[in-house]
């Protein structure tokens, strides 16, 4: 059991950060410093109590990243309820079925969700409240919330006659092993699973992060991933909160232009990202400068080399802000073309690993000790792995992993939770991979996508697509079996193509990009045919292709 209480460590950080900023939502005049976001806590708590909340009880929070989002996180764990954030890209109905199927009681929704939403869907819902000012949207009959809401001001006095202050701040004893999150990995009502994250998981994130020496008091840090993922919720909102780091929240779609701008103007501390960011910045920025003529001439000079990585880096470093310790990546697979480059030039990346079910850190390595190929070493004192060899005799196998940071289970899912533990224990990620000597994880692919060739060799269809991707005019690639043989289904980066998007054309060119990607491949991997796939793939909010629609 991790020793610091999860709870503990934002009663003290409060406390202690009092008079520093907290949280802005970027581009607004307004920063909420520790000691008001401590107070909007302390109203909130009130509100809770007069609603009848009990500890462990759920609260569900759906809605845009923005600072009252974060608001409302901290004040449902604090209290002693179970937060159970959702994704505001989900539609209707699934919003609707994980807030019946977590038995929330209270609703916290932005303005876009709450308008598409039917409350008589949600019966178990008692109050509901507007993300961006928490106004009453709705109380079940009988209550007095929305009398109690407009009196808020004056139980606050009433309840600190002084006003509130960093000495008012004590939250509810609550242990680690207490289930304080609900993560929902899909909203589906097939697939839904709510993932019981403890105290205990949420602390042993939060406290490895801090042992790190990457993110200080009075840090800045940008956040422009979900705050409802476990990986950006960890690392954009509670590591940070823990620390007394400045949170600056994007709280828009981040386009390349959105995303520079911001860089520019925060010039966070610590970047975390997802591969796609730097995936389209070499895509779209570097790897046109590396395929010239003169260029390809000059890096084969060994001195000159040298000179263009080091320019190369340095434009990078300083479009990202210029001030970060380092990029932590994560989230899904980062493309090995890209990933072997950076390495090469010297920028300051790591590729870390994880699942929501683990809250979401496996494993991690500093970026000067990061190994090419590899997403860290497993967590030391925290987790352990293990590699599942049963259906080849090479050293691949299914990665599992135990330790502090694996959840409890499903929440009122037995079937799937026995499914995913083995019978002493072991959780089973899904993934595919080997480790090496210093307990570092290599990751093949997806069990459930691996295929499995005639001549029982192992293909690992995202290794094919990695490669693919970074040929000309490609935008995204999947990989299937198709009557015995690969098929690639290519969805044209027509941006590159300008208006020169001929069909035949097209075909031609993408024959052109088969022949040559069948020049990096094994024989047993030779792709035979390239179709053109109309429209973007479909995704998981999460942003990674649903295989299962096109094998």
């Amino acid at each position: 059991m991790i020793k610091e209480n999860f709870i503990k460590l934002y009663e003290d950080s409060f406390r202690a950060n009092w008079e520093l900023p907290a949280v802005t939502d970027y581009g607004s005049a307004y920063t909420y410093h520790y000691g008001e976001m401590a107070t909007e806590i302390a109203r909130l708590h009130l509100l809770f109590e007069d609603c009848g909340v009990r500890e462990g009880d759920k609260i569900a929070l759906v809605g845009k990243d923005c600072a009252r989002w974060c608001i409302v996180y901290m004040a449902v764990v604090t209290y002693g309820a179970v937060v159970v954030p959702i994704l505001q890209d989900f539609n209707a109905n699934d919003i609707q079925h994980i807030v019946n199927h977590s038995d929330a009681c209270l609703l916290f929704a932005g303005d876009r969700n709450w308008a598409s939403l039917d409350i008589r869907e949600m019966p178990e819902i008692q109050g509901a409240f507007l993300l961006s000012d928490f106004s009453c949207l709705y109380e079940k009959e009988g209550s007095r919330i929305t009398e109690f809401v407009s009196g808020l001001d004056k139980r606050m006095k009433e309840a600190y006659p002084a006003g509130f202050s960093r000495e008012d701040v004590h939250y509810i004893q609550r242990g680690n092993e207490e289930v304080m999150v609900l993560n929902y990995t899909s909203g589906t009502t097939g697939f839904s699973k709510g993932v019981m994250l403890t105290g205990n998981n949420l602390a042993g994130n939060v406290t490895y992060a801090m042992t790190l020496d990457l993110m200080f008091r009075g840090d800045e840090e940008l956040c422009f991933l979900p705050l409802a993922h476990a990986y950006s919720c960890a690392f954009n909102l509670l590591t940070p909160l823990a620390v007394g780091a400045h949170i600056n929240i994007l709280g828009k779609t981040p386009s390349p232009q959105i995303l520079l701008k911001a860089f520019s103007d925060v010039r966070p501390n610590l970047i975390i990202t997802v591969p796609l960011i730097l995936e389209k910045i070499y895509k779209k920025v570097i790897l046109p400068q590396l395929s010239k003529p003169v260029m390809r001439v000059a890096i084969a000079i060994p001195g000159v080399r040298e000179l263009i990585y080091r320019k190369i880096r340095n434009g990078l470093t300083a479009a990202l802000g210029g001030r970060f310790c380092e990029v932590i990546v994560g989230g899904a697979a980062m493309n090995q073309e890209v990933t072997d480059f950076l390495h090469r030039i010297g920028f300051r990346f790591t590729i870390g690993y994880g699942m929501t079910e683990c809250g979401p850190l496996i494993s991690y390595d500093n970026w000067r000790n990061f190994v090419p190929g590899s997403c860290g070493q497993i967590l030391k004192d925290i987790m352990d792995v293990r590699i599942a060899i049963d259906h080849s005799q090479d050293k691949v196998g299914e990665i599992q992993v135990r330790g502090e940071n694996v959840m409890q289970g499903y929440y009122k899912n037995p079937e799937a939770t026995a499914a995913v533990f083995t019978e002493d224990g072991w959780l089973r990620t899904g993934d595919l991979g080997y480790i090496d000597l210093k307990k570092r994880i290599y990751i093949r692919g997806r069990s459930k996508s691996m295929i499995l060739s005639s001549n029982g060799q192992n293909i690992y269809p995202e290794e094919i697509e990695s490669k693919l991707n970074n040929l000309p005019y490609v935008q995204e690639s999947v990989v299937v079996e198709k009557n015995g043989k690969l098929v690639a289904l290519v969805y044209p980066d027509y941006e590159a193509l300008g208006q020169d998007n001929d069909q035949k054309k097209l075909l031609d060119l993408m024959e052109v990009n088969r022949i040559e990607l069948n020049k990096q491949l094994a024989y047993y991997e030779q792709i035979v045919e390239v179709r053109i796939h109309p429209t973007e793939f479909e995704k998981t909010p999460k942003k990674s292709i649903k295989r299962f629609l096109y094998e």
